[in-house]
């Protein structure tokens, strides 16, 4: 019994999942070769048999028997055929066995090579059965060394799969012989020849396979994800739906004092998550996002939205470095432009106060102002704003103190998309 092939076969199958006929047939496959380029006399019609359980090998040469031999590594006498096989007959082939101890030190050689080649390509094989069809599922495994500075080996037990340095936030830290989740993104082929499993914990599918795991509603599709954008490390931001009227979406994914989104949360090294319900409607789903703060202007582009908001709520609308304001762009799929109200009303003067400077004859007519009830209108006209350029020349104080409860800067804005409508 061969026991160091042996030994080789049940490690293989045990730790890298390749069958034994694929490592035999490998090995065979590399005896053949090396018999070719080793062994003096041999032809083309070389086969190789290896008893599985055993690991005995035999080799076969196979010769056409002639009454005269004119290609000796093709050929064999009758006489000497029939020193091996007495009832051979001419114009038949003839197997004859060649032991591996005929092989010598370039055979061994080429065969170790071959079946490195060979058993490659049997382990690439082996990852594509395995893993190519849970793309897009978490799975686990041990940190276990660090190549091309941050990425990470990680071990998954019969393969091992990278973690690039591009795929896990940068706040993350990790050590040999972590435990780790990621999600599987892809299988890919490499240039040696054999084959890779590619992991990510930044992409946005990894956190909506993480809210898989810990809401059942989402799996029986009572409650769906609609949208999800992510800064990895930083925050998450995702629309929900509910296709139960009962069901409050949002409170689902959240959990019972958070204890769904707290187990994520942990996962995600402390990731802020924003869970908002999901609107068809651009504009309720913008406005969703930015609860509690209200938009107090709005106008809506083909491919972006200005708004305006309180100066308080400001920073919490654009976010640390415009990323909050980046993210909500990117779940309704248009640009953010946000004004603060100071900032809006102080041009928005300034723009009264150069109209109001213009040669346009229409401003001198009778002050009207599109969607502003008459009794309004009839206010500031008894109050001496009876023109459009009147008002425009004043203040926001001085409305103020003649024409009580008024807001200057709604009419003033009114104004100015009147006459902008006008133009287009």
């Amino acid at each position: 019994m061969n026991k160091d092939l042996i030994a080789i076969f049940e490690y293989l199958e045990r730790e890298k999942g390749i069958k034994r006929e694929i490592v035999i047939n490998a090995i065979a496959d590399s005896l053949r070769a090396a018999a070719r380029k080793s062994v003096k006399g041999l032809g083309e019609k070389v086969s190789v048999e290896i008893h599985p359980k055993t690991g005995e090998i035999e080799v076969f040469t196979q010769k056409k028997i002639v009454e005269k031999v004119e290609n000796p590594a093709d050929e064999i006498s009758i006489e000497e055929a029939r020193s091996l096989e007495p009832e051979c007959q001419v114009g038949q082939w003839l197997e004859i066995s060649i032991t591996p101890q005929d092989f010598g030190r370039i055979a061994a050689q080429a065969a170790r090579q071959i079946i490195t080649q060979k058993l490659k390509g049997a382990e690439r094989d082996v990852i594509y059965e395995e893993y190519r069809h849970r793309a897009g599922e978490i799975i686990s495994g041990t940190v276990k060394r660090f190549i091309r500075g941050r990425t990470i080996v990680v071990d998954l037990g019969k393969v091992e799969a990278i973690l690039p340095e591009r795929n896990y936030p940068k706040l993350e830290r990790y050590n040999p012989g972590e435990k780790v989740q990621a999600l599987l993104l892809e299988v890919r082929d490499t240039e040696m020849g054999g084959a890779e499993v590619i992991l990510t914990r930044s992409h946005p599918e990894f956190v909506k396979q993480l809210f898989e795991q810990e809401v059942p509603e989402l799996h029986d599709k009572t409650v769906s994800i609609e949208r999800i954008v992510r800064d990895p490390g930083y925050r998450t931001k995702l629309a929900v739906r509910s296709y139960d009227p009962k069901v409050d979406p949002v409170g689902t994914c959240v959990g019972v004092r958070g204890t769904r989104i707290k187990n994520i949360i942990r996962e995600l090294n402390n990731e802020k998550i924003d869970v908002v319900p999901y609107s068809d409607d651009p504009v309720q789903l913008l406005e969703n996002l930015l609860s509690p703060a209200e938009i107090r202007k709005m106008k809506v582009h083909e491919d972006r939205i200005w708004m305006v908001v309180m100066d308080e709520d400001y920073p919490t609308v654009i976010g640390k470095k415009g990323m909050n304001a980046r993210l909500i762009g990117q779940m309704i799929g248009k640009d953010i432009d946000v004004q603060k109200m100071s900032e809006y009303q102080k041009l928005l003067t300034i723009q009264m106060a150069e109209l109001s400077e213009s040669a346009n004859e229409a401003f001198d007519d009778k002050l009207k102002i599109e969607g502003v009830s008459g009794l309004i209108l009839e206010s500031l006209i008894g109050a001496g704003f009876d023109t459009m350029r009147k008002f425009m020349q004043s203040t926001p104080a001085e409305i103020s103190a003649k024409v009580p409860g008024v807001n200057y800067y709604d009419l003033a804005g009114r104004i100015l998309d009147q006459i902008q409508k006008k133009k287009g």
